[in-house]
């Protein structure tokens, strides 16, 4: 199962390809055909845009995405794409305080229906009431094991209410399922051009932990699926829309952007080039070539 987030990450990835094995089919009576029949049982893909994706709500691997990753491997090897960055922010997520707890919770309730299936067994099922069953304290010890023992729980800095707020909007890449202070090489620690406007690249701690624990920018928001986005004004054909969309490292990761502080005649730049990024190059482009 890939889960959600699976899915999501599959479906970005693999979306070109996808779309290149679906019009082979079309132009391929047999394959198309059995295309067809293998559908009607794992489910449809989806049009977005000019793209195509698996359902959403399918969250296992199906055919296409199989084919859709051979071709890609192939492309790999013979140089026509690149290799994934794991330092990019689009291959790296938030895992929130509420989703671990309730990763937690569900071992709770696992060791809950054990023990409640041991006592069936082990007594007369007409004799026993709900509250015999059912024993709460093994559910709550596994949430106080959770706050008091994880290698993430800390007290709350209350000092005041900006050390307070600094404190919450802290993410680290310690703790179970990250790394460690030891195996973090240098690579994992240094600023990525993916961190814009979404992690400060100043707030870190001196030390063993420079790099490993930050905190969110001030703009920076948390995508449903965990990642990090940041606010951008669209523009086009020079002129600044008057809207915010929030972008994820990846969606961004082919736009042209330009400061905030770029010289405006009412909604439009002033200059004819500007100084801009794009990706981690900074080159000087043409008024008209800013997303």
């Amino acid at each position: 199962d890939l889960g959600d987030v699976g899915r999501y990450r599959l479906n970005k990835k693999l979306a070109q390809e996808i779309r290149s094995f679906s019009d082979y089919c079309k132009h391929n009576s047999r394959i198309d055909r059995i295309t067809k029949e293998i559908d009607e049982k794992l489910g449809k893909l989806v049009v977005k845009g000019d793209n195509l994706f698996v359902d959403d709500a399918l969250t296992v691997l199906t055919h296409y995405d199989v084919i859709a990753i051979i071709n890609f491997l192939v492309k790999l090897v013979n140089g026509k794409t690149e290799v994934d960055d794991v330092d990019h922010l689009a291959n790296r997520r938030v895992k929130t305080v509420g989703e671990q707890l309730a990763a937690q919770f569900q071992v709770g309730l696992a060791r809950m229906a054990k023990n409640v299936k041991e006592k069936l067994n082990a007594r007369d099922a007409e004799k026993i009431t709900p509250s015999d069953l059912v024993n709460a304290r093994t559910v709550s010890s596994v949430i106080s094991s959770f706050f008091t023992t994880s290698q993430l729980s800390q007290f709350m800095d209350q000092t005041n209410p900006l050390a307070e707020l600094t404190n919450k909007r802290r993410v680290s890449a310690l703790g179970p399922g990250g790394l460690t202070r030891e195996r973090a090489g240098f690579e994992v620690r240094d600023v990525h051009y993916t961190h814009y406007g979404r992690l400060c690249p100043i707030e870190t701690p001196e030390g063993p932990n420079i790099g490993l624990i930050s905190s969110l920018s001030v703009y920076a928001e948390l995508h449903d699926k965990g990642f990090l986005e940041t606010p951008y004004r669209p523009v086009v054909g020079g002129k600044i829309e008057n809207k915010v969309i929030y972008l994820s490292a990846e969606d961004e990761e082919n736009k042209v952007t330009v400061p905030v502080n770029v010289a405006l005649e009412g909604t439009k730049i002033m200059a004819e080039t500007v100084q801009a990024r794009r990706r981690g190059d900074y080159p000087v482009v043409e008024t008209q070539e800013v997303d």
